[in-house]
């Protein structure tokens, strides 16, 4: 029997579907808009203009991607960079799979579907492909990746997006198998980089490394057929303990689809996921109980154990920082009654007020395990207690608003596009969502880049 690295190969190169399933073409396409508005809202961030720079001095004269839907371009591999980077930078993406799986795979299949004028449907297919490849993978793990130190975006997403890439091209088998072990030799992220830029930059590396392994794959480079399966192979490497799956053939794969199991968590707030849940609780507290900030005593908030590792920043001085602290969001939530972009900044983090409610967060730790979000307990909860002896218990919660299970309404999505795209004068908005909304109609994916023109692409 053919080994794992094969069997995937084989799933990439020739998928058990052509057309997307309609249930899962809703889910993409919405991974598709979410990815383009938080990519539009982090345009002006500070690791996008870093990597736009970092590209520019060595650009080659190709330019066959655009960089944030606007006029300049670059290659493929470094639209994918700078996109990819710039749709991860506000923290504000999707996420399933332990990881952000959007902001890596649509900024590498848009860059590379321009590049050789893929339609829309093929660009969703290809989607499919990279989804169902990390899932495949990750899944082959029991144990949490970040707690082990790895970030998924940028390990998984890797491969993920040269699965992607390799399927938009159409490559066979032999070549794609050898794109993905390349790919696997490129993975990389560490969670001790969360709160800084690179952790962005994780994102786009991985959607520009996709690329890169490709093309060198089809300009002739070899790796090993067996580069997961090895016991010096990608799953073994991740796995201390080795405790991944390397030998279970992957039958079922691109049959029974984890994307329709999975789905994509849409975020409400511009923060690291694992402050979501709290977020939601204390939001509905704050409301319901008119709670004011200066009447709080403590706030006690019960989180899983790879969620406390995520969120490393107690104190935060910096926007950035913020994203990847309880304290924070529990502080927004009090101060300003809100998450927003509009909080995320270092000027907001270190208002005297703000300052003194991240004082007032107690967090503890459950070991249980969400069978559905590896990386979650199986509940959060707060509780609110104040001075004047009033507590208030937000009791299990379960999901955040917008997760697979709980999906965020079209229109809410809606909602979130515009917002992130308005301040993005080069373009239309409202004629850009609508083409993502019929995004498997198009004939070619440069049709997104021609609403800032306001003309289709030939």
């Amino acid at each position: 029997m053919d080994g794992l690295t094969t069997q995937i190969a084989r799933f990439v190169a020739q998928p058990a579907f052509d057309d997307v399933p309609d249930a899962a073409a809703h889910i993409i396409r919405s991974g598709f808009i979410d990815t383009i508005a938080t990519m539009l809202a982090g345009r002006d961030e500070p690791v996008t203009r870093i990597t736009t720079e970092h590209i520019r001095a060595g650009r080659s004269p190709v330019g066959e991607a655009s960089l944030l839907l606007g006029p300049e371009r670059a290659s493929a591999k470094d639209a994918a960079l700078v996109n990819g980077a710039a749709g991860h930078a506000l923290d504000y993406d999707d996420v399933a799979l332990s990881g952000h799986p959007s902001t890596v795979l649509v900024p590498a299949v848009l860059a590379e579907g321009e590049a050789i004028g893929a339609s829309g449907r093929a660009a969703m297919r290809a989607y499919l492909v990279g989804y169902e490849v990390w899932a495949e993978l990750i899944n082959r793990d029991a144990d949490s990746f970040h707690t082990k130190g790895w970030h998924p975006t940028g390990v998984f997403g890797t491969v993920a997006a040269a699965a992607a890439v390799a399927n938009l091209r159409r490559l066979n088998v032999d070549k794609t198998r050898h794109a993905l072990a390349i790919a696997a030799s490129m993975s990389s992220g560490l969670t001790a980089n969360f709160g800084t830029m690179t952790k962005p930059y994780h994102a786009g590396r991985a959607a520009a490394n996709g690329i890169e392994a490709v093309r060198l794959a089809m300009a002739g480079m070899t790796a090993s057929a067996d580069a997961f399966e090895h016991q010096g192979g990608f799953l073994f490497a991740l796995s201390p303990k080795g405790t991944t799956d390397r030998t279970t053939p992957a039958a079922n794969l691109g049959k029974e689809l984890s994307i329709l199991e999975y789905g994509l968590s849409i975020k409400k707030y511009p923060m690291c996921y694992a402050t979501h849940r709290v977020i939601d609780g204390m939001l509905d507290l704050v409301k319901a109980h008119d709670i004011k900030a200066p009447d709080v005593e403590r706030v006690e908030a019960t989180i899983g154990v790879p969620q406390a590792g995520m969120l490393r920043n107690h104190a935060p001085v910096t926007g950035l920082e913020a994203k990847f602290s309880l304290e924070f969001g529990v502080a927004s939530s009090l101060v300003a009654r809100k998450v927003g972009l509009s909080e995320l900044t270092d000027e907001f983090v270190n208002q005297p007020a703000v300052r003194e409610a991240m004082t007032r967060l107690s967090i503890s730790t459950v070991d249980t395990r969400c069978p559905f979000e590896a990386g979650f307990a199986m509940n959060d909860r707060v509780v609110v207690r104040l001075k004047d002896g009033r507590k208030f218990d937000s009791g299990d919660i379960r999901f955040a608003r917008g997760n697979a299970k709980v999906p965020m309404r079209d229109e809410d999505l809606r909602v979130k596009f515009m917002d992130c795209a308005s301040g993005a004068q080069y373009l239309d908005p409202a004629t850009l969502f609508d083409r993502l909304w019929h995004l498997d109609g198009l004939a070619n994916v440069a049709e997104l880049v021609a609403v800032r023109a306001g003309q289709r692409a030939a």
